[in-house]
């Protein structure tokens, strides 16, 4: 069994914490690219639910570029597996948007405003697709 030393394990959660600062910051412009597409669409001109589609399209496409150079630079292997696995978890992501947004604003439930769904995009989705990025797609 392999010991670890305190210093790894303190350098190991740096690198963690600032990783996860970079994501946040990367993850949060392309959260507020996602709103800037989605929320006018959604309010204005078509379907919520086909507005999350085009919005989700637009942020995965410089979403995919931008995590990889720099929320997850120096983290793992860049390959076509590893372009495979951000889409499924981008798909994934896409969804949890798809049904937060229909149970909110188009489903029989709540008929809420087309904001609301905005909500659990910069809240839920961004925390379970860096855990799934940084376990799975950047490993």
């Amino acid at each position: 069994m392999a010991t670890v030393r305190a210093g790894d394990k303190a350098d190991h959660r740096r690198e963690l914490f600032w990783q996860l600062v970079r994501f946040g910051v990367t993850g949060g412009a392309m959260t507020a690219f996602y709103a800037v597409v989605y929320w006018p669409l959604a309010t204005y001109v078509m379907n919520p639910n086909l507005a999350v589609v085009i919005a989700f399209v637009s942020a995965t496409i410089i979403g995919r570029f931008a995590h990889g150079a720099v929320s997850f630079r120096g983290h793992g292997t860049r390959s076509a597996r590893t372009a495979r696995r951000f889409f499924v978890v981008q798909l994934f992501g896409f969804f949890l948007q798809q049904a937060f947004t229909w149970v909110l604003v188009t489903g029989p439930f709540f008929h809420g405003p087309t904001w609301w769904p905005l909500v659990p995009a910069v809240s839920v989705v961004p925390l379970l697709t860096f855990w799934l990025q940084r376990n799975w797609v950047f490993a």
